[in-house]
């Protein structure tokens, strides 16, 4: 329909409510688009950069478990000689005012696995049984033995005492299937073998 001429121009006819709300929040919404697509954006890139450092992070991981378990083992020291058996047990048992037998369990390799005290005495005399001995072997699964135990007065010369323990002792271990590798009679900053003396 035509206007009349002269008469005031028609109003535009404006849109519907739901239509402008639409178009008011057009704006608003595009921008969420944008910021939500950067965000999935940084977190897909953070993520591929954490797939790609996993191989990494893993290896380092396995390397350090290995160094730590590297570490454990060589905590473990190994006698294989008198003088390693006496470097150990001097400091720890030579100047003890009381007579103390005891014994250092050894895996198959001499390494130690357990430190024991079987018998205390009364300054001169340390009354030691096999069956307390291998009870104490047999507990910690050990492949071999070293005896040792001190002279409160310092002289580590063996007594006839001595060497009949120590020939009784590796008769029992060689029933068993448990080596007696040495035993030390330890003194005042000095030791004596029985191995070295030929009794073993």
């Amino acid at each position: 329909m035509r206007p009349s001429r002269g008469g005031p121009a028609p109003r535009a006819a404006r849109p519907p409510r739901r239509v402008r709300a639409l178009e008011s929040g057009a704006p608003r919404a595009a921008r969420g688009l944008r910021f939500a697509g950067r965000v999935r954006a940084r977190r897909g890139r953070k993520a591929a950069g954490e797939r790609a450092a996993w191989p990494g992070r893993a290896l380092a991981a396995l390397e350090l478990g290995a160094r730590l378990a590297s570490e454990g083992r060589t905590a473990s020291p190994a006698f294989r000689t008198p003088d390693e058996s006496a470097r150990y047990l001097l400091p720890r048992y030579g100047a003890r005012p009381v007579e103390t037998f005891g014994l250092l369990a050894l895996d198959v390799r001499h390494r130690l696995k357990h430190e024991a005290v079987v018998s205390v005495g009364c300054l001169t005399s340390s009354l030691v049984h096999p069956r307390e001995v291998f009870q104490e072997a047999v507990v910690c699964r050990a492949a071999a033995l070293v005896l040792f135990h001190n002279h409160p007065s310092g002289d580590p010369e063996p007594s006839a005492e001595d060497v009949s323990l120590t020939r009784r002792l590796a008769a029992a271990g060689e029933l068993m299937g448990i080596e007696i590798l040495d035993h030390l009679v330890l003194g005042a900053g000095r030791y004596v073998s029985l191995k070295q003396r030929g009794i073993l």
